[in-house]
């Protein structure tokens, strides 16, 4: 499914793994799901790190020891679902005002003991402000979250 509405950007993915299994790769392996050149750390990207609870956060931790936390976990619900922030404004630069960032949604949904669907939502763009409408087609398009539930897909065998 893609679908882009006005303040919503949603996409799914199917992976051949159990529902805790796959919500255990996409929070457990997120530094392999996000591409190195996504972050806005002068230098080059160690790791990006997702702490895997509410409060935690998510941050991106430089070659050189620098880092740049871009989310906070809101909702941490093994293995039903993890809602987190977008902290990134409309100039790609951190949000200042936390009134002003969005909530990315991500759902695991069993179809099958060993399938899941994995839905995710990202909400109220337009909290951004003036210019969030870039941000919408930023993030639905083919480099955005399509490309990270691709390369968190690509964790797992291939269907037979």
């Amino acid at each position: 499914m893609t679908e882009t509405t006005d303040q919503v950007v949603l996409r799914q993915v199917v992976v051949a793994a159990p529902q805790a299994k796959a919500f255990e790769v996409f929070t457990g392996r997120f530094n392999e799901i996000k591409p190195r050149d996504h972050t806005l750390l002068s230098s080059p990207i160690a790791e990006t790190v997702f702490e895997r609870r509410v409060g935690g956060r998510i941050f991106d931790r430089g070659e050189d020891g620098s880092e740049f936390s871009w989310a906070r976990v809101l909702a941490y619900e093994p293995p039903d679902r993890v809602v987190f922030t977008w902290d990134i404004g409309v100039q790609w630069t951190l949000e200042q005002d936390l009134a002003n960032t969005s909530e990315v949604e991500v759902r695991f949904i069993a179809e099958s003991p060993e399938r899941t669907r994995v839905e995710l939502e990202h909400r109220h763009l337009d909290r951004h402000g003036p210019g969030w409408e870039s941000l919408n087609e930023s993030l639905g398009n083919d480099q955005g979250w399509p490309l990270y539930l691709s390369r968190f897909a690509a964790l797992f065998p291939a269907e037979g």
